[in-house]
């Protein structure tokens, strides 16, 4: 079957608006004719884009943070590769993106010579890490509950993953005298995880919103974290 030409912005409008009512509903609440509803058109027209509520929402998870725009021309109707390949999928692109560059860098040094400055650069890219990927995230959280591969995936492979890594790397510079000690440092690295998706990700879907300009955000947490463990004013 030859691809089907669709209005450019069309496919994305909808998945846009799906990303949004998944993620108010949670994925067992949310039926084609919300979507529909939300979107401004007759149920029938989401399923000329998609075969299933699956489909809808394995492929608003795909491309829920892409940056360019969805191509024109697409076989139609999209459909739903299953919970399974799903997961797989995400395993693959966690594989990518989970660790930031300076926490691995970090782990593989004793010493350093700015533990401070280290220390920064770990926090803001774990930040711009979740920023980035805030609406898959948002999704996952969200409906991860009726998608427990998803899920798992999700926490094994990148959550889990993260904590253990920052866990470790507090610690051999806390033990060094690098950083501050504290009492629990699996509290600690689960605290600055937590912060990060608090002010990264959940924040936008917050349900009592206040104006918050997002790189005052970044910049706030990032500070907090670094004079806490490694003291001293920026």
């Amino acid at each position: 079957m030859p691809p089907r030409i669709i209005p450019e912005s069309r496919l994305q409008d909808l998945l846009d608006c799906a990303t949004r009512v998944f993620i108010e509903q949670g994925y067992r609440r949310t039926q084609i004719a919300h979507v529909a509803e939300a979107l401004g058109v007759a149920k029938g027209t989401v399923y000329l884009y998609v075969e299933s509520k699956q489909a809808l929402f394995e492929t608003a998870l795909r491309y829920a943070d892409r940056k360019a725009p969805l191509a024109s021309e697409i076989e139609l109707p999209l459909r739903a590769s299953g919970p399974r390949e799903l997961s797989r999928e995400l395993r693959k692109q966690l594989a990518g993106v989970v660790l930031p560059s300076a926490l691995a860098q970090a782990l593989e040094k004793r010493r350093v010579s700015d533990p401070r400055e280290e220390l920064e650069r770990i926090v803001r890219q774990l930040y711009g890490i979740s920023y980035r990927h805030r609406r898959a995230i948002k999704l996952i959280d969200r409906c991860g509950r009726d998608h427990p591969e998803l899920a798992k995936a999700f926490y094994s492979g990148g959550r889990f993953a993260q904590l253990d890594a920052l866990s470790r790397y507090l610690d051999a510079r806390i033990r060094a005298r690098m950083l501050a000690p504290v009492p629990d440092v699996a509290v600690a690295a689960r605290f600055v995880i937590e912060s990060v998706a608090i002010w990264a990700v959940h924040i936008h879907w917050d349900p009592s919103p206040q104006p918050i300009e997002p790189g005052a955000a970044e910049e706030t947490v990032v500070q907090l974290v670094v004079r806490a463990l490694a003291g001293g004013a920026p």
